[in-house]
Parts: C-alpha cells; sequence; structure tokens
C-alpha cells in the first residue's frame, strides 16, 4: 500500500533518513522531509515536532531518526496523537504496531546499521495493530 510518510532528523541521523527516503519513494511512497538538511548540528526537536504535528494532522505513519533515537522520540510523545516508538529490531518494530498502534518510529541512527533500519521500517509500515485487549491498553496511555 501507497502512503504519504513524515520524516525528519538531526544530524546524527542525516544519512540514514536520506537512504530510507531513496527506498521509500522508490517503492512509490510520498515522503514529506522535514529535514534535517545536513549533518550540521541541530537542535532535534526543531525536526521532531513538524512530523509530530503533521502525524497528528492528517493520521499518517512517521519516522524519526536522531543518534540514540531517544531524544527525538520524546519529543515527538509529547504531541497528544502520537505514539512514538524507539526500534532497533524488526520484532520491535513489529510489536510497536502490532501491540501498541505506533504511529512513529524512531531509529537509532548511531546504534543500528543501514540494512537493519530499513528492515525495521518496511516491517512498521507493513504490520497492522491488532486491537481487541490492546485497544484498552492504548487508550489508557493519553494523559487525563
Amino acid at each position: 500500500m501507497k502512503r504519504k510518510i513524515a520524516i525528519g532528523s538531526d544530524h546524527a541521523g542525516f544519512h540514514l533518513k536520506n537512504e530510507i527516503i531513496e527506498k521509500l519513494e522508490a517503492e512509490g511512497h510520498e515522503v514529506v522531509d522535514y529535514g534535517c538538511p545536513s549533518e550540521e548540528s541541530i537542535d532535534y526537536p526543531d525536526y521532531a515536532h513538524p512530523v509530530a504535528n503533521l502525524v497528528e494532522k492528517e493520521q499518517i505513519t512517521g519516522i524519526l531518526i536522531c543518534g540514540s533515537g531517544n531524544g527525538i522520540s520524546m519529543s515527538a510523545n509529547k504531541h497528544s496523537g502520537v505514539r512514538c516508538a524507539l526500534c532497533w529490531s524488526m520484532e520491535i518494530a513489529e510489536l510497536a504496531r502490532q501491540h501498541n498502534d505506533a504511529n512513529i518510529i524512531s531509529l537509532p541512527a548511531r546504534y543500528i546499521s543501514s540494512k537493519e533500519a530499513l528492515k525495521c521500517v518496511s516491517t512498521f509500515l507493513t504490520t497492522d495493530f491488532e486491537g481487541g485487549r490492546h485497544q484498552r491498553r492504548v487508550d489508557k496511555i493519553a494523559c487525563a
């Protein structure tokens, strides 16, 4: 299924972001690249928030990348409609979708090969949320 995907990274994720964009566009997906535009040091929240805003607004999938994957996912998870999951293996990416209905995947550019990252993204995009007992749990994520 071809889809619209928002993507953003910090300087540590710049090259991996470009590899992922190239692969997704070759597969026919529409990719909205929020940057960053180079390896020059930047602040990851400046790129996480626009991706999270688009994911919330249009109910699409997002991809975020920083050195550890942590800071950029923490920023995205400040948005009430976002469930950003830090993934470093296909199994984690699959569970993030199946059990948590994650709508943004966060990748740790300094701790994952591009081959593994591409597998994670592919798994994330092709795995459905299971619902059922997991829906009850997902419903409890938002703060009251």
